[in-house]
């Protein structure tokens, strides 16, 4: 089936790694324009850029700026004109477990600065896209976490800056029809995906059994199995009148177990 993809102009922030770069070969084979943000490196982005020099363009940006965001839009529609589809998937998250007794100040603040308001300043932006140049459709997709659903103990600034993506969802949703009437704005939660971010966690063989415990499936992501569902979202024409959804990608998983310890392969 044609996605309806073809030509359209789709910034995803966090591209170069897991679910954002998987993401971004997708709108690519479909034919689309991708601008594809990265924080530390563009090497991934560049690697495939070879294949499609004229679709994807790739800027620097720390998303926690919004100097930096009003620049990246402007530089966007420079490029390819019109922003029609949003993926706000840049986040980041300390490898490091911490009670909320010890929990600085600090890394509380850079993980919400970084993962809610960096959300936020690219919904921003890119409504201010939509006013400037007239469309009636849009689509914004939200990257959120099964973390912002069930909780994550030692976690609570992640889950916190996850779990709020809703509530933003929510508000979004009634407000992109006054800048495209036909916008549509909606949250895809990953659960635990075989991504740089996870990697520590899910290469730990007695971690991984008790993460299954809990998933049906009893087996984790990969990035294809998110950017599938992202990729859906963003199509006017296989998902043209769903909006203020949540999909939540993680195999039936529940915040309880599921089976024992012997029963996970």
């Amino acid at each position: 089936m044609d996605s309806g993809l073809k030509g359209k102009h789709i910034l995803i922030t966090g591209a170069s790694g897991g679910i954002g770069l998987e993401s971004t070969l997708m709108f690519l084979t479909e034919g689309a324009k991708v601008t594809g943000t990265f924080h530390r490196s563009a090497e991934p982005l560049e690697n495939i850029k070879t294949d499609w020099p004229d679709l994807l363009h790739i800027v620097k940006v720390d998303q926690s700026s919004e100097t930096e965001i009003d620049k990246l839009f402007d530089k966007a529609n420079q490029t390819f004109g019109r922003v029609d589809v949003l993926v706000a998937n840049a986040a980041i998250s300390d490898p490091e477990g911490q009670p909320v007794q010890e929990m600085s100040i600090e890394r509380w603040e850079k993980t919400l600065r970084v993962n809610l308001t960096g959300s936020f300043l690219c919904a921003k932006y890119f409504f201010a896209n939509l006013e400037k140049f007239s469309g009636e459709s849009a689509s914004l997709i939200l990257v959120g976490s099964t973390a912002g659903v069930f909780g994550e103990a030692w976690y609570v600034d992640y889950s916190t800056s996850k779990a709020a993506l809703h509530g933003m969802m929510m508000s979004l949703k009634n407000e992109i029809v006054h800048v495209a009437p036909k916008g549509r704005v909606n949250l895809v939660n990953p659960g635990w995906t075989m991504t740089p971010m996870a990697e520590k966690a899910l290469t730990e063989k007695d971690n991984v059994k008790r993460i299954l415990q809990t998933i049906p499936m009893r087996k984790t992501a990969v990035p294809e199995d998110i950017a599938g569902a992202i990729l859906y979202l963003a199509s006017d024409t296989l998902a043209g009148h769903v909006s203020g959804q949540t999909i939540t990608v993680a195999g039936g998983m529940e915040g309880r177990v599921l089976f024992t310890q012997d029963e996970i392969d």
